[in-house]
């Protein structure tokens, strides 16, 4: 359903977002100074989508060790599997880095499965900021194309059982500060609007095509400002 859109990575570095922490290598680490950011991708896609986004945040004054990739198989339930997963892997940028919280940078479908953790995981007392670019908040009814084959576009439909439970009651529970930026002319999201969620501070993008919020100016500065507020 979506175009892949990734910026290359080496080998080893592609291994270094992903590779799990051994406890000496966590007890070594460097600590963060910032509250670190996890960057969550896309359905079809990987961790070097966010290329250009992490180079802004280090032009901002980000280190590397504050700013994590979660690379996953976007294949999986957002309920059953990935959320959990998602949730093992904040432990581990937590301990690795220090912060009792972490901040969350999710595009598209990563959007749901970093919303699951955060409303049905425990996430609400761990995440300082979330901010979704491009998420099928609501669902779209463009996953209807892939439902028949791809567990991850039945959540992504309107109705799903995952829409279901991210809509019930709060939409943005707990003292975590939700942001989303949308698209008028978004082909993926159907209805555009899909994106945005009560309580949240939704920021209208232009007119720009889905994976192209993933590299431009105006939202990344939207992005880094709502997370350095």
């Amino acid at each position: 359903m979506l175009r892949r859109m990734s910026v290359p990575l080496t080998v080893a570095a592609a291994a270094a977002l992903l590779m799990p922490l051994t406890p000496a290598q966590a007890d070594t680490a460097p600590r963060a100074a910032r509250t670190p950011v996890i960057f969550v991708h896309g359905y079809n896609a990987d961790p070097g989508v966010w290329g250009s986004l992490r180079d802004d945040f280090k032009a901002s004054g980000y280190t590397d060790a504050e700013l994590f990739s979660w690379g996953y198989d976007t294949g999986k339930s957002v309920n059953e599997v990935l959320s959990g997963r998602f949730a093992a892997y904040v432990e581990q940028v937590r301990a690795q880095s220090g912060a009792a919280k972490v901040d969350i940078v999710a595009h598209s479908f990563g959007s749901l499965v970093t919303r699951w953790y955060v409303k049905h995981g425990g996430g609400t007392g761990k995440v300082a900021h979330w901010a979704s670019l491009a998420g099928p908040n609501h669902g779209t009814a463009t996953a209807w194309a892939c439902a028949a084959w791809s567990q991850a576009c039945r959540d992504m439909t309107p109705g799903s059982y995952v829409q279901d439970g991210l809509a019930e009651g709060d939409e943005t529970p707990g003292d975590v500060a939700y942001a989303t930026w949308w698209s008028h002319c978004d082909e993926v999201i159907n209805p555009d609007k899909s994106v945005l969620l009560d309580g949240a501070t939704n920021n209208a993008a232009g007119c720009l095509k889905h994976n192209d919020l993933l590299g431009d100016d105006g939202v990344s500065q939207g992005v880094r400002n709502f997370i350095g507020g």
